[in-house]
């Protein structure tokens, strides 16, 4: 996260209303941002400040459209509670010993509680009509302060009420009136307080800050240091890890939470010193050549639905999904996304050679045939080149599998999701899957219970011990992607590895039934299957009257699933050990059952 207000930025502005309000910091003369009940000013006067001022908005001046800002000093901000203890001291205010305040003695000289049992609260104890209070606002002086002065001096009950009282009542004329702001910086938790409480929480499923927090936890997401990068003329130099895969449907919110947890959230800006545009022109040429490297490791794989993925949100971080405008713009501005987030969908995932841009390929051409091209052509060849090469890139490194994690927030029924993507995660990878109701999970986690997997282990005939699978010296990458994509779409009947969780089950004699509708998943491939929820309730906290806010926004609960992926072991497991304390007890524990039993016939034919 960068501490100044970059050019062409997303900021968040903070009210004294305590309400939000994103803008982008366009640096241009003409741009302002209108504040409404606030005034305007112009977005120059933001660029290149430190985040979290306070800003005030002075008078307009004439012959002047925009209001110029003033950066509000600590020592203002905090002048009440400073004047408040320094008032403590010389004050005639007692407190008895429950810490209630109180203001007067009585006869046996212990404190009397004041209270506003005998305060009047009406509007008629305000003198300033309507009209009066419209005509101040209109006249804007001094930001706001002398309206709120001149409505406290003209409150006839303001000497009756108590300190809490009176702070609370110039707390709501501040948050009215004061025309101030705090500029502050766009992250994953205040974007998603503003998505809660300003827009339509259904586009994002209805995921708290909480429960995205936890998805991201409890897949385990975080940076890898491991970096190396693979491209079309090298070969990769390091193990790649720190991959996850994610299946997002919120709009780009968990991929940006994601992102911001391996560091790969904020853009990298360049200075104009060390950007010259010789070097701007290369590295743009040589883009547009179809040349490209992607990063092997610290990488986010995202499958979506639909030809282009809903990443609208990351544009508040300065990304897009366009590959050309995210790796570098006319700002100077260098995504890491644009390197390390893998794009493919579920069509590109189950069957790619169904797949228009990764089926088609785009011969290559050389030098000689490009420059006979116009040059609008040669744009569009190049182009297509680079989408294809792309594509073929991300499902070859998609399909290699070895994931580290999932991470799940979708409407899409989760079975259906795990059935393909289960086989990609390596051994001990961490699996989350959010929901905002509990019944998808519940009926998942059942897949997975205890009793379950000890039927399916106990239910497989003995010739699934032998299924037959790719040959060790071949893996996933190496095996046709045809096969592979018609094993995850028909996992019932084509063969991975023995580990990959599709066992075949065409040798099950007189157990289709169970096959099909008992067993969708392989029980044995996850472990620690839990669901849990967790929920943050803002409570307010006063001597008596503890109790969480009425105003508290409702909605889904939200649940989240999360297990363990693990790799069965293979053939029959048989127990191994020394037991010979155990079978000595057991005989000892014959021989004295056997000799009762032979002195009992004894006795039973001593007496016939």
């Amino acid at each position: 996260m960068h501490g100044l207000v970059e050019p062409n930025s997303w900021i968040f502005l903070r009210l004294t209303s305590s309400s939000l309000k994103i803008v982008q910091a366009v640096p241009n003369t003409s741009r302002t941002i209108t504040l409404p009940k606030y005034g305007s000013f112009s977005t120059n006067l933001l660029l290149s400040r430190p985040y979290f001022l306070t800003y005030e908005l002075l008078d307009r001046l004439p012959n002047h459209k925009n209001s110029l800002l003033r950066v509000v000093p600590a020592s203002e901000l905090h002048a009440d509670s400073i004047a408040e203890e320094d008032a403590n001291a010389n004050s005639d205010i007692f407190l008895n010993q429950k810490n209630e305040e109180c203001n007067a003695i009585g006869p046996t000289s212990e404190p009397v509680m004041r209270s506003n049992r005998n305060i009047i609260d009406s509007a008629s104890r305000q003198t300033l009509t309507m009209a009066e209070i419209e005509a101040l606002k209109k006249e804007g002086t001094d930001a706001g302060k002398d309206l709120i002065e001149k409505l406290l001096a003209s409150h006839v009950g303001i000497d009756e009420k108590t300190s809490f009282s009176l702070a609370k009542y110039k707390l709501l004329k501040i948050k009215k009136y004061l025309k101030r702001f705090t500029v502050l910086p766009v992250d994953v938790p205040l974007l998603t307080q503003w998505l809660m409480k300003e827009k339509d929480t259904s586009k994002i499923l209805e995921i708290r800050e909480e429960m995205l927090a936890l998805v991201g936890s409890w897949a385990n997401v975080h940076f890898s240091s491991t970096a190396s990068l693979s491209s079309d003329h090298g070969a990769e130099t390091a193990k790649p890890s720190g991959r996850w895969l994610v299946v997002d449907e919120t709009g780009g919110l968990l991929t940006a939470s994601i992102a911001e947890r391996m560091g790969l959230l904020y853009p990298e800006y360049h200075s104009a010193s060390s950007f010259s545009s010789e070097n701007f022109n290369n590295e743009a040429d040589t883009d547009t050549n179809g040349t490209f490297a992607m990063a092997s490791t610290n990488t986010i794989t995202l499958v979506h639905n639909n030809t282009q993925p809903n990443l609208s949100l990351l544009k508040y971080f300065s990304f897009t999904p366009d590959f050309q405008s995210s790796s570098m713009d006319t700002n100077r501005v260098r995504h890491p996304l644009a390197t390390n987030l893998f794009l493919i969908n579920w069509l590109q995932l189950l069957a790619p050679h169904q797949d228009t841009t990764y089926a088609t390929p785009v011969p290559y051409l050389g030098p000689a045939e490009l420059s006979a091209m116009k040059s609008s052509r040669r744009a569009t060849y190049h182009r297509k080149f680079r989408r294809w090469k792309r594509a073929q890139h991300v499902v070859t490194n998609t399909l290699s599998g070895g994931f580290d994690g999932l991470a799940v927030v979708s409407q899409m029924d989760p079975v259906s999701v795990l059935r393909p993507l289960l086989p990609l995660l390596r051994g001990g990878a961490q699996i989350s899957i959010y929901s905002p109701y509990v019944e998808p999970l519940v009926t998942l986690a059942d897949l997975f219970s205890t009793s379950r997997r000890t039927a399916f282990i106990q239910g497989l005939p003995l010739e699934s011990e032998g299924l037959p699978s790719i040959p060790k010296s071949k893996n996933i990458s190496s095996t046709p992607l045809s096969e592979i994509s018609s094993s995850l779409l028909s996992p019932g009947r084509d063969i991975l590895t023995k580990n990959s969780g599709l066992v075949d089950f065409s040798n099950c004699q007189g157990k289709d039934s169970m096959c099909s509708v008992d067993f969708p998943l392989n029980p044995t491939l996850l472990l620690n299957s839990t669901i849990q929820s967790a929920r943050i309730r803002d409570w307010q906290v006063l001597p008596g009257r503890t109790h969480p806010l009425m105003t508290g926004k409702g909605g889904a609960e939200g649940y989240l699933f999360t297990a363990v992926r693990v790799l069965p072991a293979e053939g029959r497991v048989e127990a191994r050990g020394k037991f010979s304390r155990k079978r000595v007890a057991a005989d000892e524990q014959n021989r004295i059952t056997g000799k009762k039993f032979r002195s009992d016939e004894e006795a039973l034919s001593k007496i016939s």
